[in-house]
């Protein structure tokens, strides 16, 4: 892990409002470094600059706050929802991850880029590009 942190990646302003304890277990920590070192690190690398996690680990009662997917795999710290400040930046991040050949499970264009979602399983990964 080079550029982003665990803290960084379980900081929630929602929990924080809500007074939700969004603290993480030993196997999302597992998962999250994974998602870092094989995603996230490789890709600020070729971006060049700072990458800003605006959602990564969610405990149940977070995802349940936010409307998360009853399945979503931030619950198990193997996702986040990234930007680079613009949809601009946030669409040369969704483009670069592919072209990269960086692995993911799931990559997807929120809201016409406006954060990008990311997601890496160990072993599993579908490669699904979607746009919600």
């Amino acid at each position: 892990m080079k550029y982003f942190t665990i803290a960084e990646l379980c900081k929630s302003e929602t929990a924080d409002q809500l007074g939700i304890d969004n603290r993480c277990k030993k196997e999302h920590v597992v998962n999250m470094t994974a998602l870092v070192d094989n995603v996230l690190d490789p890709l600020r690398d070729a971006y060049g600059k700072p990458i800003r996690v605006n959602s990564g680990f969610r405990c149940p009662a977070l995802n349940k706050a936010v409307k998360g997917s009853a399945t979503s795999d931030h619950m198990t710290g193997r996702a986040a929802d990234i930007t680079g400040g613009s949809p601009k930046e946030n669409k040369r991040l969704f483009y670069l991850i592919q072209s990269l050949g960086l692995p993911f499970d799931q990559l997807i264009d929120e809201k016409n880029f406006a954060w990008v979602h990311v997601s890496y399983r160990e072993g599993a990964n579908r490669k699904q590009v979607l746009a919600l």
